[in-house]
């Protein structure tokens, strides 16, 4: 082979390695904990996620969800307004620096919004989460019937 072909091959190689050492770098300072898609009868059109994130690293916004699975996805919280508990899209949530997300039915969550299909309890499904540096983290999470906090044994009663 002719040196400057050899040369661009490598220059390809150590570029891709380069960024491959980013990718996994973000990653690494951001890792899903736990978390469930609630499953929901075959007539509804709409569920949500719930999940905790641990960040490693700086500070960092979570900015939207991809899911394939739906139409749409949002960043949702709830508000008190008047007396009433309302929900609300929001555009981003925070993850503090070496700090944690996270989403519950009571607060900030992940509304799935025009699923395709329904959803079974027990299969899995993927999301792709987008933070505010460009940077994505793959999760997949179990499609469930009941809450985290229920699931362990910590229901609580009102």
């Amino acid at each position: 082979m002719e040196f400057n072909t050899l040369k661009r091959i490598f220059k390809q190689a150590f570029n891709f390695l380069m960024l491959s050492c980013a990718s996994f770098a973000t990653f690494a300072n951001v890792a899903l904990v736990e978390g469930h898609v609630r499953a929901m009868p075959a007539s509804v059109p709409n569920t949500a996620a719930y999940f905790t994130l641990e960040n490693h690293g700086p500070q960092r916004q979570l900015v939207a969800v991809k899911a394939d699975f739906v139409k749409e996805a949002q960043l949702h919280t709830i508000i008190e307004e008047d007396g009433m508990v309302k929900m609300r899209q929001v555009e981003s949530f925070n993850i503090p620096q070496h700090g944690t997300l996270a989403l519950m039915e009571s607060g900030e969550h992940v509304m799935l919004l025009g699923l395709k299909q329904p959803l079974v309890s027990g299969t899995s499904v993927d999301l792709t989460l987008k933070f505010d540096d460009g940077s994505e983290l793959p999760i997949t999470l179990m499609v469930s019937k009941q809450d985290m906090a229920k699931m362990k044994g910590h229901a609580h009663h009102h």
